[in-house]
């Protein structure tokens, strides 16, 4: 047995253990429709100012991007989206601290690779993979539900200089 061998006492008959993985499951099951629903409001304002959806939800080993947009003039958005009911500890948006940072400057590594090695694909047509073999202008925006309102901060943070050594930029 792992818990305790096979004289340990039942306290609960085991069921303790599955009730609080169910709490916890639960939660999480709540945390992530809470978070669907405000990134479904992010999306739907971005839209309005007149960006364009490329991806959602983009995941990879080192981390996640929520929404990546375009902007008309070609940029490429990465926004990442948080909610606070209480604006204690600072809030929404300073809930973006570094380790998160660098957890979405890893995913839009991620996805600028996988984005050009999806649209550079023969020599057929040079003249629009030229402007794909040159990656877009990016940017880095937090849209934060602070009490129920929405602050959208544009350029929230940077990529370090060795950033875009790391996709190839």
């Amino acid at each position: 047995m792992c818990h305790g061998g096979e004289n340990a006492p039942e306290r609960d008959g085991g069921r303790a253990r599955v009730d609080n993985f169910s709490a916890r499951a639960q939660s999480n099951a709540r945390r992530r429709a809470t978070g669907a629903r405000f990134e479904a409001h992010a999306l739907a304002y971005l839209r309005r100012e007149r960006l364009e959806l490329v991806a959602r939800n983009v995941h990879c080993r080192g981390g996640e991007l929520d929404l990546v947009m375009r902007e008309r003039d070609g940029t490429l958005v990465f926004v990442e989206v948080r909610a606070r009911a209480r604006p204690e500890f600072g809030g929404a948006a300073a809930s973006v601290g570094w380790r998160k940072q660098q957890r979405v400057l890893r995913a839009a590594r991620h996805f600028l690779a996988t984005w050009r090695a999806a649209n550079v694909n023969d020599k057929a047509n040079d003249k629009a993979n030229d402007k794909v073999r040159t990656l877009p202008a990016c940017r880095f925006d937090v849209i934060a539900f602070e009490s129920g309102r929405l602050v959208w901060l544009r350029d929230a943070f940077h990529a370090d200089a060795g950033a875009a050594d790391a996709y190839g930029g």
